[in-house]
């Protein structure tokens, strides 16, 4: 049987390995998991970048993880004019629980805001978060999220209200056909879906900085872990630009991964390479008792699929 058990972690690609750091830790809250180090050749090898090298380091906040690499020779940079509907936007959504001071220390720490006027508070009908998207020092979307009282997934229900940051909910990626994607996910991976709705309207639009923002929101569950979970964002309106031409490689600033821990990774990578959205020649180990191979859903997004 072939399924996704847990989201393990965001990998992103940065251009300053110590001024990204900086960042998550001064601005949202992160802490070292780990000293920065040379990435093994194995991990390389599973990203399709056997030649290069990598300075890596895993963040912590609360129980999940994000890990931050810098290549070498690097890649592209993230692109420019980059927009909250473009296929190539994902970010991670940190839970707060206070949101007026959250924001304000990311704005005292240079967080870029894409939000026009400040957090959002979504009407009832698109979940009624209060949201803020903004963008770190390398151009990569984040969003800060607060959970009205007794509402959200669990792990947030009992959450300290003076808190400022205190996990990940979820990363979303931007699809262009969100029913497309979310059988990719469903039948490939074994995700499942746990809600679907459409949001639009005034906050929308600002949230986003999107006119006429009009979004299938689709939240997908792995077997074991429900957070953090992934979210698809398939924008009807506004359409985005597709990935830049050749897709996004591992080195790539904009080339964020989802780090899936699945069951049967064999019949997985297999399933995948059918498909022709296998990335790495093969499974290569990752140094940590697992193995992985790097593939792309179809809209672009890397996947490392992680397993025995």
């Amino acid at each position: 049987m072939s399924r996704a058990l847990r989201l393990l972690r965001v990998g992103m690609t940065v251009s300053d390995l110590a001024r990204a750091a900086s960042f998550y830790a001064d601005a949202l809250g992160f802490a070292a998991a780990e000293a920065p180090h040379e990435a093994l050749p194995g991990t390389l090898a599973a990203l399709g970048l056997g030649g290069a090298r990598a300075t890596v380091q895993r963040l912590r906040l609360g129980t999940q993880e994000i890990e931050l690499a810098e290549f070498d020779p690097p890649g592209r940079p993230y692109p420019p004019g980059s927009t909250s509907y473009d296929l190539w936007f994902q970010h991670i959504a940190i839970v707060v629980g206070d949101m007026a001071a959250a924001h304000a220390r990311a704005v005292a720490h240079g967080a870029d805001a894409i939000t026009k006027g400040g957090p959002q508070r979504l009407p009832a009908s698109s979940g009624g978060v209060a949201a803020w998207k903004f963008r770190d020092p390398d151009g990569h979307p984040l969003e800060l999220i607060e959970f009205p009282p007794g509402t959200g997934p669990d792990a947030w229900r009992s959450i300290d209200r003076a808190s400022l940051t205190v996990g990940l909910d979820h990363s979303a990626i931007s699809v262009a056909d969100a029913g497309r994607s979310t059988a990719f996910y469903a039948d490939v991976l074994g995700l499942t879906c746990a809600s679907r709705q459409v949001n639009r309207g005034p906050e929308q639009e600002r949230l986003d900085r999107a006119p006429g923002a009009t979004v299938d929101v689709v939240a997908l569950d792995p077997a074991q872990a429900t957070t953090p979970h992934i979210e698809l964002l398939g924008y009807r309106a506004p359409r985005g630009r597709p990935v830049p031409p050749g897709g996004l490689r591992a080195d790539d600033v904009a080339a964020t991964r989802l780090v899936l821990q699945v069951e049967g990774l064999d019949a997985v990578a297999a399933a995948l390479g059918r498909e022709g959205l296998l990335v790495s020649p093969g499974r290569a180990a990752l140094g940590d008792g697992l193995d992985a191979a790097l593939a792309r859903d179809p809209d672009g997004h890397l996947l490392l699929l992680a397993g025995n």
